[in-house]
């Protein structure tokens, strides 16, 4: 918790307890939740607190370099504490999210900036595909 505290001190942003419920249930989960599911969750602690609240605090956490938002391409996003370079693989029949942390995009970067002369500021690595428990239901 003294991440969040002293990001926020340091960026002069007031720290509210929506806030921080938010980052510790992120933290708290291997899921990849939208916010909606955060929302869902953390209703019942905080019964005035609206959606558009989840929504301003995670906009927030992401722009202060806390948590990454995901675009899977399902027409919301989901959100992420865990900020070491990973990427992320998608079960498409039951829609669960994991962290691949074997693999980074860094030396893909590396590869792009040196083979086709470009500056790579940022980059995303989704995977898509069935997930093993899936796979061993399906058969």
């Amino acid at each position: 918790m003294s991440t969040i505290t002293t990001t926020f001190k340091d960026k002069g942003l007031k720290l509210t307890p929506q806030r921080i419920a938010v980052y510790e249930y992120l933290l708290g989960t291997k899921e990849h939740p939208s916010a909606e599911t955060i929302y869902s969750a953390l209703i019942d602690r905080f019964p005035t607190m609206s959606l558009a609240t989840v929504y301003k605090s995670l906009k927030t956490l992401c722009e202060v370099d806390l948590i990454k938002e995901l675009n899977l391409g399902e027409g919301n996003f989901r959100y992420d504490a865990l900020m070491k370079d990973h990427a992320h693989f998608q079960c498409t029949s039951c829609a669960r999210v994991y962290d691949l942390m074997h693999i980074s995009a860094h030396s893909l970067e590396a590869s792009v900036e040196e083979d086709e002369d470009f500056a790579v500021t940022s980059s995303k690595l989704y995977f898509f595909g069935m997930c093993k428990t899936c796979k061993e239901t399906k058969r």
